[in-house]
């Protein structure tokens, strides 16, 4: 019985177990406000989700809470006295960065710490975003993208308004993020007859709460074999070259399902409350996907970085990013200076371990390898339709899964790791493989063009 015993001491002795509690917790609370709080006053509802976010928070960190509610008056207070301008919007965003390096700087260890700058750093996309949207709503309609049309505001919300965004209990611990937008609506009370008439929603909410415990099974018990001991250990270093990589990738994935549980778990406490309702598709469907925060099926099957594992892990992060940073970096003119701005602004928001910043570097010249190749692909046409061939086909699926799989370790190894002596080491055993492989492009990306030459274009 060993094997059942081994997990559960791992969970028992886990620093993450209160964390886990709290998001299971998410469940009845999401229920008593469906059932019992939702036909009620808004402030009641918002006061409904400060304090239990609020218990939440001092349940897991303390008083550490606190640097919370600290940031989102300064928020309040320059929306109050600046207003929806560029400037509030920079302004908020540097503060409230600056608020979590500050935080980083004080709390930060050599191990990924479970503090109150964890809570922090999704405060600090949910309280920026706000600015910009409200700065947004100040401007022309038809200067707005149409993403931005979608989460304006036309004014600013009011302290407790604000209070009970950033504290709403399913998801201000680990996310998912969502614009104030989405909130207002649903405490307003729109679409409420749908939500609370459905039975999809508690079926939806259950299935990512099944799903998000047995990622989180899968991750404990393959943490008794690979886990960061085993990665930096002799025994690892031992091992042959291709059962290093493989073995890496193992690991890699297997600490990348810790997120993915959390962020399951936390998103299906979220559809029990029904803030992630997403309309109708165009089977007659209800969607309630509009907090999801990893696609499941397109993670475990990605075949490339620059799509599949980009466009299905942290979702809602991603999706900030692109709006608020990448599309505010226009000015400078070059879409990769956008690209690099991006990444840098996601390392730092990570802290300052040098993990964050080499996993982000390798994410650029990966993705911008994988696009370079793509574009020789498509012009030739001939080798495109060969590919497309039954065998052929399962053939190219096949080897790309394996570079997908394989490719992905070296770039979580740092981001998990963090210290730079841990992923170094690490790097080192495998020698470098995935970021020689993709920094080295311009060398044999001529070799490529000539094996895979454009169709050439008959004339009439």
């Amino acid at each position: 019985m060993e094997w059942i015993y081994a997990p559960l001491r791992i969970i028992l002795n886990s620093s993450c177990l209160f964390l886990i509690l709290l998001f299971i917790l998410g469940y009845p609370v999401a229920l008593i406000h469906r059932y019992y709080v939702s036909s009620n006053d808004k402030k009641i509802q918002h006061l409904y989700f400060i304090i239990c976010g609020l218990l939440f928070g001092y349940y897991n960190f303390g008083f550490g809470i606190g640097h919370q509610f600290v940031n989102i008056l300064a928020i309040y207070l320059l929306l109050k006295l600046v207003g929806g301008t560029l400037y509030s919007a920079v302004i908020a965003l540097v503060f409230n960065m600056a608020y979590l390096l500050i935080g980083y700087y004080a709390t930060e260890t050599e191990e990924y710490d479970i503090v109150w700058t964890m809570p922090h750093c999704v405060l600090v996309l949910r309280l920026s975003g706000l600015v910009f949207d409200v700065y947004d709503g100040s401007k022309p309609e038809e200067s707005l993208s149409k993403d931005a049309k979608k989460v304006a505001l036309k004014k600013a919300p009011t302290l407790l308004e604000t209070a009970a965004y950033c504290y709403f209990p399913t998801s201000f611990l680990v996310g998912p993020q969502f614009p104030f937008r989405r909130y207002s609506d649903f405490v307003s009370g729109e679409n409420k007859d749908k939500i609370q008439n459905s039975s999809d929603c508690v079926i939806a909410a259950s299935k990512r709460a099944g799903l998000g415990v047995m990622y989180l099974l899968i991750f404990t018990v393959g943490s008794m074999y690979y886990n960061e001991s085993y990665i930096l250990g002799e025994e690892y270093s031992n091992l042959p070259f291709l059962r290093r990589c493989f073995s890496l990738a193992v690991w890699a994935h297997i600490t990348l399902y810790k997120y993915v549980s959390c962020w399951l778990i936390c998103e299906g406490s979220c559809i029990m409350s029904g803030i992630t309702y997403n309309g109708i598709d165009e089977n007659d469907q209800t969607r309630w996907d509009g907090c999801a925060n990893i696609n499941v099926f397109l993670f475990e099957t990605a075949l490339n970085f620059n799509k599949d594992y980009i466009n299905s892990f942290n979702i809602n992060t991603n999706n900030w990013m692109f709006q608020y940073v990448y599309k505010r970096l226009k000015f400078l003119g070059n879409k990769y200076l956008s690209q690099i701005g991006v990444l840098l602004f996601l390392a730092l928001w990570h802290g300052f371990h040098s993990g964050y910043y080499m996993s982000f570097f390798m994410e650029f010249v990966c993705v911008a390898m994988e696009k370079d190749f793509l574009s020789i692909l498509e012009r030739n046409k001939t080798f495109q339709e060969a590919l497309s061939k039954p065998g052929w086909s399962i053939l190219k699926k096949i080897v790309l899964k394996l570079y997908a799989f394989v490719f992905m370790a070296p770039c979580v190894a740092p981001l998990a790791l963090m210290s730079y002596s841990k992923w170094w080491q690490v790097e080192k055993s495998v020698y470098f493989y995935a970021i020689l492989f993709w920094l080295c492009w311009p060398i044999y990306r001529p070799l490529v063009s000539f094996l895979l030459p454009p169709n050439k274009v008959r004339k009439e």
